[in-house]
C-alpha cells in the first residue's frame, strides 16, 4: 500500500497529457493531441525500444482499385474465428487509406512499384490470412521507417517532452464524484537512471506500452514486452478480455544468437515453402491456402511437426527466387540471416514458432476508452473487438494509427475543460531496503517464462494449466511478499507485471471450453458454434471502483 513519505523521494512533474509507451500507439496520438495540450511521453527504453521499431512487415489498408474495404473486412472476420466486432472491423478498415496519407503526409516512405507518385504505384505484398495485395511497406522494416518518421517528428515538436529511461510502476486513480467509478489522475513512474519513483499528474492518461510475450520463454517481441499496460489497468480496476489468444508467429529464425529475430510472413507472402529437414512440404495437406493460411494454423502445424518427429526447428525456403529479389525485397533479413551463416538466396533457413502478439487486453470502446475515466488504451494493450481469436497479419499497426487517431479526436474535445487534479502524495520508501537477492527476481522472471511455454502455449490441456496455476499462485505470494519489502527495480516492476499477465492468460484458457483461434486445447479440440459469440472477459475484485466512504483498512481488502 502506498503512503505519503516522511522524506521527498520524487519528482513531482504535472502534464496535460501522460502518455505511457513510444510505439506507433503512443507516437501518433501524442502528435494528434500536441497542439492543445502539454504531453509527457514515458518510454522505458530509448524511444525506439519497442515493437514497432522491429515490425517487418507492413500496414494493411485497401490502395488496390481491384481490392475492396468488403474483402479486407471478410478477411479480418475470418482471421477472427468468429470474434471480430464487425462495427469495429468495418471501421477501422474503412481508414486505412487515410492513416497511409497522414503517414505520407508525416514523412515517411513506403517502397514503390514506379518512381512517380501516384498511391496506387506503391508495392503492395500479400500476407497470411489476406485474399489480396493490400500490405504496404517500407522493404522488410516497415517498423523501423515508422518510428524513425513519428520520432522525428515528436521531437520536433514544443509542446512535447519524453522521458527516457523511465518505467510506469501503477497508475494513480481516485474516486469519481459520484462515487460509482474512478478516474485516473497520473503514474508513479520510476526513473532508471536516478533510482527514484517520480509522481506524474496529468489529466489524462494513455496506456500505449504495446504487448506481453515477453510472458514466454521464446518470442519475437523486444525485452520491455512484458505486458506493463495490461497489469497495470488490471490493478487499477479495468476490466480485460480475451487474454487466451495469443498470436505465435510461425517464423522465428532458429539459432542461439539469434534473439528474437522474425522472419516476416511477407516472406511466405512472396512465395517461400516451409519443409521438413527432409524436404518434404507439409503445409498443403492442412490448409488450402498452405503458408498463407492464418498464422494459428501454420505455428500450429509446425509445432505438430517439430513434435511428431522430434525437430528442433523446421526450414523455410525462397532460394527458388533469384537472388537480386530476394536481396532487393527483403534486404535486413538477408543481411542478417547471413551474418548467422545462413545465405536465404541459396539453402532453406531454420525456423521455430514464438509468441508473437497479444490478442487480448485492456477493455475499450471504439475511442479507447477504458473503464476509468480519463484512461485511453491503444495498441497491443488494448482489447477493441479487431482481432477476435487471431489477428490477421499487419492489422495491428492499423489499428495503432486508427484508434489513436479516435481517442486524440476525442481528448481534443475535452482537453479545455476544467479539470482540477488533486494532490497527489509521493512514493514512499520509508520501509523498504536494497535488496540483496536479486538472483530470486531473475529466478523466478526464468521460472514463469519456461512454464507459460510449456504449459500454456500452442498446444494446451486442462492439466497444463492447472499446473500454470499452481506455479502462478506460489509465486504470487513470493513476488508480493519481495515487493513489499525491498525497492522497485526495473526487473522487479516487469516481473511483477509479467506474472499478473500469465494469470490473466491462463485464467482465460481454462474459462473457454474449445478450440477457437489461437486458443487450442487436446481437451476441447473443437470449435463450439452452438453457443452464442463470446468473448472471455476477466472482471477485477475491484469493480467498480473504490467509493470514498470506504476506510483504509477496507481499501486495502477490497
Amino acid at each position: 500500500m502506498i503512503k505519503a513519505s516522511l522524506v521527498k523521494m520524487s519528482t513531482q512533474n504535472q502534464f496535460d497529457i501522460l502518455i505511457i509507451g513510444s510505439g506507433a500507439a503512443g507516437l501518433s496520438t501524442a502528435l494528434r493531441i500536441a497542439d492543445n495540450a502539454q504531453v509527457a511521453i514515458i518510454s522505458k527504453a530509448a524511444v525506439n525500444e519497442g515493437s514497432t521499431n522491429y515490425a517487418q512487415g507492413g500496414i494493411s489498408a485497401v490502395l488496390d482499385p481491384n481490392d475492396s474495404i468488403e474483402s479486407h473486412i471478410a478477411d479480418t472476420i475470418n482471421a477472427g474465428a468468429g470474434l471480430c466486432d464487425e462495427d469495429i472491423v468495418r471501421s477501422t478498415v474503412s481508414q486505412g487509406k487515410n492513416q497511409i496519407k497522414w503517414l505520407l503526409d508525416s514523412g515517411m516512405s513506403f517502397t514503390r512499384e514506379t518512381n512517380n507518385n501516384r498511391i496506387s504505384d506503391f508495392h503492395l505484398t500479400k500476407e497470411g490470412g489476406h485474399s489480396h495485395r493490400r500490405v504496404i511497406h517500407a522493404d522488410d522494416a516497415t517498423g523501423r521507417q515508422l518510428s524513425n518518421t513519428l520520432i522525428a517528428q515528436v521531437r520536433n515538436h514544443s509542446n512535447i517532452a519524453i522521458f527516457e529511461q523511465h518505467i510506469a510502476v501503477d497508475l494513480i486513480t481516485r474516486p469519481t464524484k459520484n462515487r460509482q467509478g474512478a478516474k485516473v489522475i497520473g503514474a508513479y513512474v520510476l526513473n532508471r537512471n536516478s533510482g527514484h519513483v517520480d509522481v506524474f499528474s496529468a489529466k489524462f492518461v494513455i496506456l500505449a506500452s504495446g504487448g506481453a510475450s515477453k510472458v514466454y520463454l521464446f518470442t519475437t517481441n523486444p525485452d520491455v514486452s512484458t505486458g506493463d499496460g495490461i497489469a497495470m489497468a488490471w490493478r487499477a480496476g479495468c476490466r480485460v478480455a480475451n487474454m487466451e489468444f495469443i498470436q505465435f508467429h510461425p517464423t522465428c529464425l532458429y539459432h542461439p544468437h539469434a534473439k528474437s529475430f522474425l522472419i516476416s510472413e511477407a516472406v511466405r507472402g512472396e512465395g517461400a515453402k516451409l519443409l521438413l529437414p527432409d524436404g518434404t512440404h507439409f503445409m498443403e495437406p492442412v490448409d488450402p491456402r498452405a503458408e498463407l493460411a492464418p498464422r494459428d494454423i501454420v505455428a500450429r502445424a509446425i509445432d505438430h511437426e517439430m513434435k511428431r518427429f522430434g525437430l528442433d526447428c523446421v526450414y523455410l525456403d525462397i532460394s527458388f527466387k533469384p537472388a537480386d529479389f530476394i536481396k532487393s525485397h527483403f534486404p535486413n533479413i538477408y543481411e542478417r540471416c547471413l551474418s548467422f551463416g545462413f545465405d536465404m538466396t541459396k539453402e532453406p533457413i531454420p525456423v521455430v514458432p514464438a509468441a508473437h502478439y497479444t490478442c487480448g487486453g485492456v477493455v475499450t470502446d471504439k475511442n479507447g476508452k477504458s473503464d476509468i475515466d480519463n484512461l485511453y488504451v491503444i495498441g497491443e494493450s488494448a482489447f477493441t473487438g479487431l482481432h477476435g481469436a487471431n489477428r490477421m497479419a499487419s492489422n495491428s499497426l492499423l489499428e495503432c494509427l486508427v484508434f489513436s487517431a479516435a481517442a486524440a479526436q476525442d481528448i481534443n474535445k475535452k482537453i479545455k475543460e476544467p479539470c482540477a487534479i488533486p494532490p497527489i502524495d509521493e512514493w514512499d520508501e520509508s520501509r523498504v531496503t536494497d535488496s540483496d537477492e536479486e538472483i530470486v527476481v531473475a529466478h523466478n522472471w526464468e521460472e514463469i517464462r519456461r512454464f507459460m511455454w510449456d504449459y500454456v502455449g500452442i498446444v494446451r490441456t486442462n492439466k497444463r494449466l492447472e499446473r500454470a496455476m499452481r506455479r502462478v499462485n506460489l509465486l504470487s505470494r513470493e513476488i508480493d511478499e519481495y515487493y513489499s519489502n525491498f525497492r522497485v527495480t526495473n526487473d522487479l516492476i516487469e516481473l511483477r507485471n509479467i506474472l499478473m499477465v500469465a494469470e490473466l492468460i491462463i485464467r482465460s484458457a481454462m474459462t473457454r471450453k474449445e478450440s477457437r483461434g489461437l486458443h487450442y486445447t487436446l481437451d476441447y479440440p473443437n470449435r463450439n458454434d452452438d453457443t452464442e459469440k463470446k468473448n472471455t472477459v476477466l472482471v477485477p475484485a475491484n469493480f467498480p471502483k473504490l467509493d470514498l466512504t470506504l476506510t483504509e483498512d477496507e481499501s486495502a481488502s477490497v
